[in-house]
């Protein structure tokens, strides 16, 4: 459970960062998101999630 916090924490710390940093970068990407098609959202979507479990997998053995 610790470590599901100490991730969203994680998440949370770097999209602040990245909001501080370049907002007007993200309100780009946001707009350009938000024009996607729903499809490509969703792929998008579950090759990050394929990835991400990936990168737990491999780290964690």
């Amino acid at each position: 459970m610790w470590d599901l916090i100490t991730a969203l924490g994680l998440v949370l710390a770097v999209e602040g960062i990245l909001f501080a940093a370049f907002p007007d970068a993200i309100r780009r990407a946001m707009y350009e998101a938000s024009q996607s098609p729903r499809d490509r959202m969703r792929a998008v979507g579950i090759v990050c999630a394929i990835i991400g479990i990936a990168i737990i997998w491999l780290v964690r053995g």
